[in-house]
């Protein structure tokens, strides 16, 4: 038996006052009034409703070795990542791997794998599988649904799947990005209920009245908390906290403590605040997340003060795991698993003959993973389309990786690389290979090279070569968060010394693979009309 004191900050009541917790097999088995305490502060461990491991490029292990310093306790993770590039294997990696660390990993059935039948993927899971999977007790939900057209329109295969967590009594998560009006009510009638994937308030307010629960999501690449942090005091019963994606670079600062301290400055209650990021993910979710209440598992981090939101130490079940900032546990690594069976390219392969006056451009903005459809003129004469660095015109492929095949190759706006070529195994969400770059002998030797080492990210600019090599499935190394987040931001700062003024190159990099997000797509298949939901011609 144990007994702790401090002032506890009671998220349910919503009240803070000076006790202590006494505390045995960890669980709370009493609070008890202790006037005579000052301090320190008390509060809830902080859970991430929604987030995917392997985008950190840490092993679950090692993501909670870091993840802990900050104040998370628990995650509700969906690793629809390895499980794109290895099936039910790749999710018995990441549960094997989680159950090396006293963080609490909430992982889900994903349903979309692969996310369409627009694009070849390393694995395929169908009603089936996934119904087995659901009856899992170390799988506690069934992740984002992100097939909305296959939901609107009742494909048997979907319901199928979502009849299987109805039945099994399990949550489903929502992916809805921009869905409004009939197809929205169509989506939420089939049994969804939460969307991390909302890009304004009025989109928000339409969803949270046909009752699902709002992700605030602040990630590596997409930053939505910054428009929809209002929610947080308008309807702080129905909004969550989330990251989604989370590069190793940012999650060595911090998690979602992170969300709160900006919560706080932008003048929300600290109360609304624990309510979404610690109340609703446990009752959302039925996790076995202690919430400061008399019989709840122990999971609580300490503050010095509720301004600075330091976070000073961290316990799970009952014990200490992180001391200022010191994890107080190891976990060994894994023997890696992966699938990589690419062609070699040549320069040669990227050639590009001109068909049309004007060829398809995909348009990015910074900080959003939703991209603009445009176009670009072919000079006049010309019978192959080349990059043009000083118009912000590069060329993007992306390659099968599981069996030889040619590349798909588009144009894409946005990055402002001027030398070079970027690539890499992290292509959302069926993780072939992608590289956008200036010339193609650079973007032929980029992809070259990820095959030589078995996935990874790269910049190629002429004799310079810059690697991290990503062993587990083509997405996640073998070291610490500070390891991966050193080699990580020197490869990065390669592409950004060379021209690219995007905050995250390669996690946007990422995004442009991934068919369910509007508006133009490129997959290892070609060029892709996210709003039409179909392949289209690269030439207009």
């Amino acid at each position: 038996m144990k007994k702790i004191s401090g002032i506890v900050v009671d998220p349910v009541a919503r009240r803070q006052f000076p006790g202590t917790l006494v505390i045995d097999q960890g669980r709370i088995i009493d609070i008890l009034p202790d006037p005579a305490t000052k301090g320190p502060f008390i509060l809830p461990g902080l859970i991430d409703s929604h987030i995917h491991i392997e985008s950190s490029m840490l092993t679950p292990a090692a993501f909670a070795a870091k993840a802990v310093t900050h104040g998370t306790v628990a995650v509700v993770a969906d690793p629809h990542e390895i499980a794109n590039v290895l099936g039910i294997p790749g999710i018995d990696f990441m549960i094997d791997s989680g159950k090396q660390a006293p963080l609490k990993f909430y992982f889900g059935a994903p349903s979309c794998v692969p996310a369409t039948g627009f694009e070849n993927s390393g694995a395929t899971l169908d009603a089936r599988e996934v119904e087995a999977l659901l009856r899992r007790e170390d799988i506690f939900f069934l992740a984002e649904m992100m097939n909305f057209p296959g939901v609107i329109g009742r494909d048997p295969e979907v319901m199928a799947k979502l009849g299987a967590a109805a039945k099994l009594g399990k949550r489903v998560d929502g992916h809805a990005p921009g869905l409004r009006g009939e197809a929205l009510i169509a989506y939420v009638q089939a049994g969804i209920s939460t969307d991390h994937e909302s890009g304004n308030l009025e989109e928000c307010y339409e969803k949270l009245a046909l009752g699902m629960k709002i992700m605030l999501r602040q990630g590596s690449s997409a930053r939505d908390f910054e428009v929809l942090h209002p929610l947080v005091t308008s309807h702080p019963g129905q909004c969550m906290l989330c990251s989604d994606d989370l590069k190793p670079t940012d999650l060595a600062r911090g998690h979602i403590n992170l969300l709160v301290k900006q919560g706080l400055r932008l003048g929300h209650d600290l109360f609304d605040l624990l309510q979404c990021a610690c109340v609703n993910p446990v009752r959302h979710y039925h996790l076995g997340v202690g919430l400061l209440q008399k019989g709840d598992p122990a999971d609580f981090i300490m503050v010095d003060d509720l301004e600075s939101l330091e976070v000073s130490g961290v316990w799970i079940n009952g014990e200490m795991v992180s001391d200022r900032g010191q994890v107080l546990f190891e976990a060994a690594p894994p023997v890696p698993i992966n699938r990589f069976s690419a062609a070699l390219l040549t320069a040669g392969q990227l050639q590009v003959q001109a068909r049309g006056g004007r060829v398809k451009v995909i348009e990015v903005t910074d900080g959003r993973i939703v991209t603009g459809a445009g176009s670009h003129p072919v000079p006049l004469g010309s019978t192959v389309v080349e990059a043009d660095p000083c118009a912000d015109l590069l060329k993007i492929l992306v390659q099968n990786r599981y069996a030889p095949a040619p590349p798909a190759i588009g144009f894409v706006r946005g990055f402002g690389l001027k030398r070079g070529a970027m690539a890499s195994s992290i292509a959302h969400d069926s993780h072939n290979l992608i590289a956008v770059g200036c010339n193609d002998t650079d973007l032929a030797r980029a992809v070259n090279l990820l095959g030589e080492s078995g996935g990874g990210i790269c910049f190629v600019q002429g004799g310079e070569e810059r690697l991290m090599a990503l062993p587990v499935a083509g997405l996640m190394g073998l070291g610490s968060c500070e390891e991966m987040a050193r080699n990580y931001s020197g490869i990065e700062q390669g592409v950004k010394e060379n021209g690219c003024f995007l905050q995250t190159p390669f996690m946007t990099m990422a995004f442009l693979a991934l068919p369910v997000i509007p508006a133009l797509k490129i997959t290892d298949l070609g060029l892709f009309d996210g709003e039409r939901f179909e392949l289209t011609d690269l030439f207009v």
